[in-house]
């Protein structure tokens, strides 16, 4: 009786040890299942993003492309790159003036901005207790987030005056104007990216220059600077394409004036300005909207080089 009744249960026993080690294993199998199925959906909708991304990028490019390339059906390469003629109302669109004028401003912009942006980022790095830095590192940052267009209210209304009363012409406005707004802008960022830089450089670098016996100005002319070479290229590019691309304050302070700038007091026009200022009043399927669109196409494209530059950069910084 008593083995009719031990031979009954073993095999129940048996069975519900089974199922139970059965769901043991199935839980962590269920959880790698899960886990699998998560990484791969997010692994999807990564690329899906990305992918999307591209696409949005392509298609503005061949919209502008598209768009802008029907501008020499009407007029030949020559005379849209090459002549300073500017006036649509006698099918004359030379944009001379404004690619001259953008490259002219970028480049005065930086002249202004590079040097002092780097006195203050070493000003910050090396000569600054760290109370000092951490109270001014945050109103650096605070200056990046104004709004353009307050920037270019207080170059219209108090830099224009002021270079009048200095230079006692009739217009204040035009490349000096704008240069010295965009280096106010774009001095925080510089100034900021290339502080980072030079912080980054190891402390030992410095050690060694100062026991060969080198002061604090040639240790950081010919050590500091030198190794974060990489990075302040990368924020003065950076500042660059703001300055490129920024419209607004230069709207209000450059004078809007479609002609090449023979001195820095006198109006000009630059292709973001001249932009802004007619997209308004152009006729759609016009060659005058065809002419604007390939000039917003060569600042995607200089924005572009820009980016190229700066991720090329940063390789050659981590390899180094």
């Amino acid at each position: 009786m008593l083995e009719s009744t031990h031979a009954g249960r073993q095999p129940r026993l048996s069975s519900e040890l089974g199922k139970a080690i059965l769901a043991g294993s199935s839980k962590p199998f269920d959880r790698r299942s899960r886990l699998f199925f998560s990484n791969r959906l997010f692994r999807y909708l990564c690329i899906a993003a990305a992918s999307f991304v591209c696409l949005i990028l392509f298609l503005i490019l061949l919209l502008m492309f598209r768009t802008g390339v029907l501008t020499f059906s009407h007029i030949s390469f020559a005379d849209f790159f090459f002549s300073t003629e500017w006036n649509p109302e006698n099918e004359q669109y030379g944009a001379l003036i404004f690619i001259f004028g953008t490259f002219a401003l970028t480049a005065l912009t930086l002249l202004i901005c590079v040097p002092i942006s780097l006195i203050i980022a070493v000003f910050l790095s090396v000569f600054v207790p760290p109370w000092l830095k951490n109270m001014l590192r945050p109103v650096l940052d605070l200056l990046v987030g104004i709004p353009s267009v307050v920037y270019g209210y207080l170059g219209l209304t108090v830099l224009i005056p002021l270079i009048r009363n200095v230079t006692g012409s009739g217009m204040g406005d035009g490349l000096l104007a704008a240069a010295l707004v965009l280096t106010i802008m774009v001095l925080p960022t510089v100034s900021r990216i290339s502080d980072d830089a030079i912080s980054a450089v190891p402390a030992k670098f410095s050690d060694a220059s100062y026991a060969l016996g080198a002061t604090r100005f040639q240790t950081v002319w010919k050590v500091l600077l030198p190794s974060a070479k990489s990075g302040i290229m990368y924020a003065v590019i950076l500042g660059m394409a703001r300055a490129v691309g920024e419209t607004m304050a230069v709207v209000m302070v450059i004078g809007n004036t479609p002609q090449l700038a023979d001195s820095l007091l006198k109006p000009t026009s630059v292709l973001t300005s001249n932009i802004v200022m007619q997209i308004s009043n152009v006729p759609f399927d016009s060659t005058w909207n065809y002419a604007l669109y390939l000039m917003g196409f060569l600042l995607l494209v200089i924005s572009l080089l820009m980016i190229v530059a700066i991720r090329w950069l940063q390789r050659k910084g981590a390899q180094a």
